[in-house]
Formats: C-alpha cells, structure tokens, sequence
C-alpha cells in the first residue's frame, strides 16, 4: 500500500489557503474566530467554509487550530466553535487540550499540536492513547529520535519542514509573558526571542552587546524530505500563519515540486495526498522571499551555527560586498562588487545590512548592474555584506502569474441510434459518471474532421478540470457523427464540469476514539523555566568547555532593558534553559 505524502501550508485567511491549494498543498491550516495560537491570524466560520469548498475539489484538507492553553471556562464555547467549523467543512481540528478528545459530537479527526511539546515515544504515546489521530512533532528533534517515533506509534506523524523556528521547546515558553505579560500559551507572544539581549557575566562585565541572542535562523529540510518519509513522517508542514501570500505560494511551490519529485523517484511506494496538477507559476525560490537565513537544526543530531543574532529580522538573499559609497546631494550611490555573475537589480527593491543595532534596511530607488541610488544611510560603508530582502521583480510575477490548480478528467464519447451521444467522465481521483446528450442535427459529411472537432473541443479546460478525450465510438464502426458546432460541444463540456463538481469527494474518515478518563489538559514538559532548548549561547559563540574547549565561564545572564534573565547550561543533556534572575 502506498504511503499518501502530505504537504501541509499555512493559511493567515482564506484567499492565502486558497494560493496555497493552487501551488501544490495537500492540506492547510487555519484559525477560527478565537483559540488559535496566532491572535492576528482569526477568521470566521464563512471563511472557513468557502476554503473547504474550494480544497475540497482537489482532494485537499482543512485544518482548523485550537492550540492555546483553554481555561475552564472557555470550554463551552469552544466546543460551540469546533462545532460550526466541522458542519463548514473542517477536515481535522489541531488541539492543545486533550480534555477535547472526549467531545463525542466532534468526529472529524485530532491532531496533537506542536504546543504539546512532543519529543519523547512517551509523549507521542500519551497523545495517541487520548485519541489522537496525529501527533506534530517538536521541531530540535534528531531524525533517530523522529525514526524512533514513528515506529512505536500507530498514528500519523507530523514534521515541521520549514519556516520560523522557536528557540525554546515548542509549547513550553513563559518568557513574552514573564517580560511583557502577553502569553505565548494564549496566542500572544511578543517574539521575546528575537529581542536585543546583553551577555553579561557574575560581575556585570558585559561579553556581547546588544545582540539577538535568542534568535535562531528560519527551518528548511527540503533536502531531507526522503529521509523523513522513509522515517514514516507522513504530513510535511510550512510554519507562517502570519505569512504573506507570496510567501506561501513561493515555499508550498518550492516543497511541492520536491514531493513530486520524491513520488517520481518511488512512485511504488509514495503518491501525493490530494490530486491535480499545478500548471503556470513562477519558479520559486526560498531565499527571495522572507528569511533569516536556513538551517536544519538539530536534525543530524549535531550542533551547528543556528544563530541569527546579527539579523533577527528578514534579511533575504546575499548579493554582494559594498565596494564605495559616495554622496551626490540629497542621494547616496552604492557600487557592489556582486556575488554572482548575472545579478539583476531592479527599482525599489528592498535591502538590508547587519548595522550596530541589528538589521538595517533601506530601498533602492534607481537599481542599475552593480550600482544602488538611495537615501543616505548610516552604518552603510565599504566592506558590508548586502542583502536583497525584496525583488520587486519576483514579488510583480509572482501576482502576475499565479499558479492555477487542475484534476485531469478522461472523456469517452459514444454515438448511438438518431445522434444520442453518450459522455463518459473519469476524474483522476476516482468520480466517474455517464452524461446522456440528444443532438437533433444532421450529420457530418467529413466523419474524421467532425472527431477532430469533438475531441479539440471536449479536451479543454472548463472551471479547474483538465480534460482529455480518450476514445470517440459509435454502434456502427465507421459509421457518421453528428454535425456539433464548437459552442455545442463547448456547452457539454461545461455541464460535465458542473456535473463532477456536484459529486461529492470521500472524505478522510473518522475519529480515532479516545479511551475513557482523557482529561490531560496538555502534555507540556513542566518545568520553572522561562524557556528550555537545545540551542546553546555558549556554543553558538564558541564558549563551550566540552565541545569547543573554552575555558570554563561562571554564570551568565542576558540584560535586556535593565531585567537580567539567568542562563543554566545542563551539559549532560546538552540543554539550555533561562530562569528569572533571583533562582
């Protein structure tokens, strides 16, 4: 049996799920009108519904999120909400709260959230047995421990692929709520993480200032997508709710062509979760549209460089060394010396530079070869590394031509008695249907030409199906067709795609049913940390003892705004966690 590969987009609202579905998404994800993990990113149940309508005629999914830590009180309403959104269509709810488990009335499948903070075969085993029919693994696993995962669980498993990453575990954050109030854990989080800290020691000497300590580069396994399906990861996930649509069309492109492409080389063994062909498009790439540079982490069970301390903000792709900067008048002149041959600037682009206090960046307004006209910039000098940030001219062809979403359907056509004609449909994903069609006309003298024009006619584009005419027969080979002008057979075309999209498409399936006495309200790791992760401070600037061989440090801190956060290094587990000050 072949394994349905999954590739999962995020959708801010519903016109970004449907760009989404259009490049190549198997399945998105989206928020309701509250008790979703991004405040900013709610949408209605209308919404809702009119995304399913439309991922539904692809054989694609809709999953609505309700990851947040629920009070008590709430719960009724929550169940209200999952209620509506599973009458419009949702596919699957990604749950925090376990208690939701034992809500018999919500049928369509759960998903354990990355918030849960699953990265043991205990903590995938405590979210299945509470009825969970998938589990969204922490993103700072191994792919051993991933592996490990998924052979001792029955459920589907969920990985993160691409996009921002948590420097903490997921789902086990306090420190936007302890320094600014606003809960991660209620959709709030203030992005502490990409804050500017100070390093200081015991004494107060301060080792590194003003930096994004805490702020990692952006996730990207694209190159690891067969490792993790043989693993048995099945859904492959794009983090960015709060993503623009050009970016979610660039990377669900960027990733869908890599599915293809593993289902091309293991066609036996793979097959896409949904169906349709993506025509059109521009071809994507990771690195002109927002980014903090790539890693992949902890995939190879080995510390790298993760860090993004320099440019905890966008800085995009790097085009080249600042060779001079000269004033004429009010404007600035910036000759490149670029980092490859062939590099294209065009007008307004957007740029960016490591300054003193973090990203700088600036657009130019006449772009020419190597050279950037724009307004004065301070920090700007001989020497910088410069990065593009926007291309105005991907953003523009990105919009101008947008990819388009088709299900192949195969057409027979059968001639019989006075000029009945008989249309079979078969739909790629398994729809098939006879339309019967009287054409009280005379006949055709040329019997080759009129096929011709049945088969150049029927085998069109109508609403987002693709035909093809397979065969054109009649009872009496040889025999005459009927004389069908092009808008006839135009007409018919037309009604077979209403017709296939009046049928309706098998859904998922159902509930996996959660055993009595499923009442956790999550299964974050309970500790009195501020934050815990595998991402380390002192390897990340060459002062670890173990690996690194740097001589042994005495406590340290980060400042930040005259509060000083405590760092614990736990190197057995090669952890690091950040405490208030006074523990």
């Amino acid at each position: 049996m072949k394994t349905c590969l999954e590739l999962l987009s995020p959708a801010r609202n519903a016109d970004i799920g449907i760009a989404a579905i259009d490049c190549g998404a198997d399945a998105v994800y989206i928020a309701g009108p509250q008790f979703g993990a991004r405040k900013d990113a709610w949408n209605t149940v209308e919404d809702i519904a009119r995304l399913c309508e439309y991922a539904h005629k692809f054989g694609a999914k809709v999953f609505v999120t309700i990851n947040i830590l629920l009070r008590d009180d709430e719960l009724e309403e929550v169940h209200r909400q999952m209620l509506a959104e599973q009458e419009a269509g949702a596919d699957a709810f990604i749950i925090r709260d376990m208690r939701i488990c034992g809500w018999e009335d919500i049928t369509v499948p759960l998903h354990a959230s990355t918030q849960c903070a699953i990265r043991t075969v205990e903590d995938a085993r405590r979210c299945a047995d509470a009825g969970c029919a998938r589990i969204v693994l922490e993103r700072e696993l191994p792919l051993s421990t991933i592996q490990e995962i998924c052979r001792a669980v029955e459920c589907e498993v969920e990985c993160f692929v691409h996009g921002a990453l948590c420097v903490c575990y997921s789902g086990d954050c306090r420190l936007s709520e302890y320094l600014n109030g606003r809960s991660a854990d209620r959709g709030e989080c203030v992005q502490a993480c990409r804050s500017m800290y100070d390093l200081v020691d015991d004494s107060g000497k301060v080792l590194v200032r003003n930096k994004a300590l805490l702020s990692l580069k952006d996730f990207n396994l694209h190159d690891r997508l067969p490792e993790l399906a043989a693993a048995g990861v099945m859904s492959f996930k794009i983090e960015g709710r709060l993503k623009s649509a050009s970016y979610v069309r660039n990377i669900t492109r960027y990733y869908s062509e890599a599915l293809d492409a593993l289902v091309a080389a293991e066609p036996d063994k793979y097959t896409r979760a949904s169906f349709g062909k993506v025509y059109g498009g521009v071809a994507p790439d990771p690195w002109k549209t927002f980014n903090r540079g790539y890693t992949e982490l902890f995939f190879d069970g080995k510390r790298g460089q993760w860090s993004s301390m320099d440019a905890p903000k966008s800085m995009g792709e790097f085009i080249g060394t600042v060779i001079s900067v000269r004033r004429h008048g009010k404007d600035a002149e910036i000759v490149l010396k670029p980092a490859s041959k062939g590099l294209e600037l065009h007008n307004g682009d957007g740029f960016a530079f490591a300054g003193k206090n973090g990203v700088v960046g600036f657009r130019g307004d006449l772009c020419s070869c190597n050279t950037i006209v724009c307004k004065p910039m301070d920090g700007l000098r001989e020497g910088l590394s410069l990065y593009r940030n926007i291309d105005t001219a991907f953003e523009k062809e990105l919009d101008r031509n947008p990819s388009h979403r088709e299900v192949s359907v195969a057409l027979s056509v059968r001639v019989h008695g006075k000029w009945n004609i008989d249309v079979t449909a078969v739909s790629e994903d398994g729809r098939e249907f006879t339309s019967p069609f009287k054409a009280d006309l005379e006949k055709a003298e040329n019997r080759d030409r009129a096929e011709a024009m049945l088969r150049e006619q029927l085998g069109k584009r109508s609403l987002h199906y693709h035909f093809h005419v397979d065969s054109v027969v009649s009872d009496a080979p040889g025999a005459a067709l009927p004389l069908l002008s092009a808008s006839t057979i135009n007409s018919i075309r037309r009604l077979i795609a209403e017709d296939l999209d009046s049928m309706r498409i098998p859904g998922a399936g159902g509930r996996v049913t959660s055993p009595e006495g499923a009442s956790a309200a999550h299964t974050i790791h309970d500790t009195q940390d501020l934050m815990k992760s595998k991402y380390c401070i002192k390897y990340e600037l060459g002062m670890c003892p173990n690996k690194q061989g740097a001589k042994p440090t005495g406590p340290l801190y980060l400042l930040n705004n005259g509060r000083r956060l405590a760092l614990h290094f736990d190197c057995k587990a090669c952890e690091m966690s950040v405490t208030p000050e006074q523990m």
